[in-house]
């Protein structure tokens, strides 16, 4: 498969956002979770986790849907190796030119229904808004299944539609697109393969109205975007939007 000019692994999920707009998604990135508190939770997962040696933080990880690499430098701080894996060659290219003088890290094209990496290879499967969104994505958790060792942890990130200024604006987004995919579903089916759940609250921190507004117009459809800037307006106390966090978990 080919789009705009590059190969995509076999079975991939389109992802406009980043696909069609990298450098938007990259200050996104920027954006999103100033604080740590994402990192903290897992950290906190991974300690009371006996199956991940201590010494190594959190042992071999696989960051799945790493896009252009973005988080590989800050995983490769707290585990012993790491292999990102995506979908799209150019993303993939990006990825490891990021990461090229990090002798632990590695980029691999592939998509999470066919993960390039042998069994049992991994402590840590790390998916941050990639992939894992709810039903349909039942091949990518075999998958995870099958690289992790025994005692190993998922760990998947995605919007909390029930909370917060983000959360508010992406379910709006939902409904405005046609997709029905509530939030009981949503909880249903990662009780159903045995996955836990943390609430986090975090914060997407931008300098600017258009920094801002140019990240909301690759998230959400224009008329989202011009009542979520309205809002953020109105407040009048900067350009900080407040987020939550589904951090779903479980260990195999």
């Amino acid at each position: 498969m080919r789009a705009w000019g590059w190969t995509i692994a076999a079975g991939a999920i389109a992802s406009p956002n980043i696909w069609d707009n990298a450098e938007v998604y990259e200050a996104e990135n920027a954006a999103v979770d100033p604080d740590g508190a994402i990192e903290a939770a897992i950290d906190e997962l991974v300690s009371a986790d006996r199956g991940v040696a201590l010494d190594s933080g959190w042992g071999d990880v696989l960051d799945v849907g790493c896009g252009t690499g973005f988080h590989l430098p800050r995983l490769a701080t707290r585990s012993r190796s790491v292999v990102g894996v995506e979908p799209h060659a150019g993303l993939v290219a990006a990825a490891a030119r990021r990461v090229a003088g990090l002798p632990n890290v590695t980029v691999r094209q592939g998509a999470a229904q066919s993960l390039p990496v042998p069994d049992a290879s991994v402590d840590l499967v790390h998916a941050r808004w990639a992939y894992f969104f709810g039903p349909g994505c039942e091949p990518g958790l075999r998958e995870a299944e099958r690289v992790l060792r025994r005692g190993g942890l998922a760990v998947v990130l995605d919007h909390d539609s029930t909370r917060s200024q983000v959360g508010r604006w992406f379910a709006a987004g939902l409904a405005a697109d046609g997709i029905s995919l509530d939030a009981e579903t949503v909880e249903r089916f990662w009780g159903r393969h045995g996955f836990a759940r943390r609430r986090l609250d975090v914060r997407w921190t931008f300098s600017s109205r258009a920094d801002l507004a140019a990240v909301l117009r690759i998230e959400f459809p224009a008329s989202v975007v011009a009542a979520a800037l309205r809002e953020v307006e109105e407040r009048g106390a900067g350009w900080d939007v407040e987020a939550s966090v589904n951090l779903w978990w479980r260990r195999f």
